[in-house]
């Protein structure tokens, strides 16, 4: 097996070797059969992906809430298939220290529960104005709010109207507080998870700076 080399800045790294004689007999049969080809591969390939299926439609069975029967069983379907395409196109990262199937498993798992949460989300709005946080901060406490808390509610709201860009208002509100699904918003606004995930570190990082120095 050969180890693929990437390349950072002017460094290139390339990954620690799969030890395959360290590996448990299950895992090395199967790594073998999806690497192969012919009846090796395609037993391989069909044991892979009724595992992934299997994996698939427990998650989805714990997260269905509001799912038709036939509903939970396309997102199962739709997720083990999926699962099975990123086990096969990463199955040289797979390093052995766990099963194979361990490891297999976990991308069924993330799978479902990322389509999981999108069903969900299908039909509702996402908040999106990156202004929404006037309303929120009306909403926050109640009649009986001491002034202290109301103080500290207001001096963050005003940092984030003051420091936070609208995409940074937009991104803090939609995440932190309305608790939209990252995925679900990154799909929305046409970005990635790892875009939103700065976006979202920045944002309390300028807040944070900005409250401190203002103390």
């Amino acid at each position: 097996m050969t180890t693929a080399a990437s390349t950072v800045g002017s460094v290139t790294y390339t990954p620690a070797a799969r030890d395959e004689a360290a590996l448990d007999p299950e895992s090395r049969e199967l790594i073998q059969g999806l690497q192969g080809s012919g009846r090796a591969y395609d037993e391989a390939c069909a044991r892979l992906h009724a595992l992934l299926l299997r994996a698939a439609r427990f998650e989805v069975g714990r997260r269905r809430a509001g799912l038709s029967q036939a509903a939970a069983d396309e997102l199962a379907q739709e997720a083990g298939d999926d699962a099975f395409l990123a086990v096969l196109r990463k199955l040289d990262d797979f390093r052995g220290l766990s099963r194979f199937t361990t490891w297999a498993y976990k991308f069924a798992l993330y799978e479902a529960a990322v389509k999981t949460r999108r069903r969900a989300w299908q039909d509702r709005e996402v908040p999106l104005d990156p202004d929404a946080w006037s309303v929120i901060e009306s909403e926050a406490l109640g009649p009986d709010a001491d002034a202290e808390q109301r103080e500290r509610l207001e001096n963050v709201a005003a940092a984030i109207k003051d420091v936070l860009t609208p995409h940074q208002r937009r991104v803090l509100v939609a995440l932190a507080v309305e608790g939209v699904p990252i995925d679900v918003l990154a799909e929305r606004l046409s970005t990635t998870r790892g875009a939103l995930y700065k976006t979202l570190h920045d944002a309390r990082g300028k807040l944070r700076a900005h409250l401190e120095e203002e103390a």
